[in-house]
């Protein structure tokens, strides 16, 4: 497997790239994106659906909002969200296939061992 040479990347576009990796480093906010997988919500929905309140769901939404990864539209008092950047996902599929490979070798490790009972004999 031949890997694509990249180019070395500025300082700026590092410091981008990590800001971008910093809003998906919260296990919070992955759960809301889980949730607006499925399609637009509103915040009371999210709330309910990641068991969480609703200020701290606002709180996860507005830093989403402000990476670019959801849009925002209000309804009367309702503000709904939805996902603007569908290529988050492919980056947290490429993540979860990366850790599931790594789990999966490490069970296989494991699985090939024989289990011995501990004896409780003395010696």
């Amino acid at each position: 497997m031949t890997k694509n040479k990249r180019q070395p990347m500025s300082q700026e576009a590092l410091q981008l790239v990590a800001a971008r990796f910093k809003v998906l480093a919260d296990p919070m906010r992955l759960r809301i994106l889980q949730v607006l997988e499925a399609g637009e919500n509103g915040v009371s929905a999210l709330a309910e659906a990641v068991e969480s309140t609703q200020p701290n769901v606002s709180k996860h939404l507005k830093i989403l909002q402000e990476a670019g990864m959801l849009a925002r539209r209000q309804e009367g008092n309702t503000v709904y969200y939805s996902i603007s950047d569908p290529t988050v996902f492919e980056l947290c599929d490429a993540v979860c296939s990366t850790l599931a490979e790594r789990f999966a070798a490490h069970a296989s490790a494991f699985s090939t061992q024989p289990i011995r009972p501990v004896s409780n004999r003395r010696r």
